[in-house]
């Protein structure tokens, strides 16, 4: 198991990205893929058509969100915190996500750098 943890720039406020993470319908507006997302901590979330599947686990508005990751044939706790502190460019996003299994470390940094933090960064960069 690893762990990852990566800083992000994101040209939106806190209060943006806050919404764009935890909405679905703004989930879909910037992967356009169907989500399944709700606030209420120990709800069932799914994103990317189910290609990530969790659950919820705690929110502060505009300030973070911590989920639990499924992965196939992995028992271990595999969570994502997502804290965000407004910088002069818009939004640092703090990402840390643990326990990931070895086999999928690859994908997953990719997923967050190309599709997730990339996404999200493209979303706003042409907002």
């Amino acid at each position: 198991m690893k762990d990852y943890k990566k800083y992000y720039s994101i040209p939106a406020t806190p209060e943006e990205i806050y919404m764009a993470i935890t909405n679905p319908v703004t989930i879909e507006l910037w992967t356009g893929e169907v989500a399944e997302m709700s606030t209420e901590p120990g709800s069932e979330f799914s994103m990317w058509d189910g290609s990530i599947v969790g659950k919820n686990l705690e929110f502060e508005p505009n300030k973070k969100v911590v989920q639990q990751w499924y992965f196939e044939g992995a028992s271990d706790n595999s969570i994502v915190t997502i804290k965000l502190h407004p910088d002069k460019n818009g939004t640092s996003a703090e990402l840390r996500h643990t326990n990931i299994p070895d086999d999928d470390y690859d994908d997953i940094v990719g997923g967050w750098n190309d599709s997730y933090f990339g996404g999200l960064i493209d979303f706003f960069e042409g907002y």
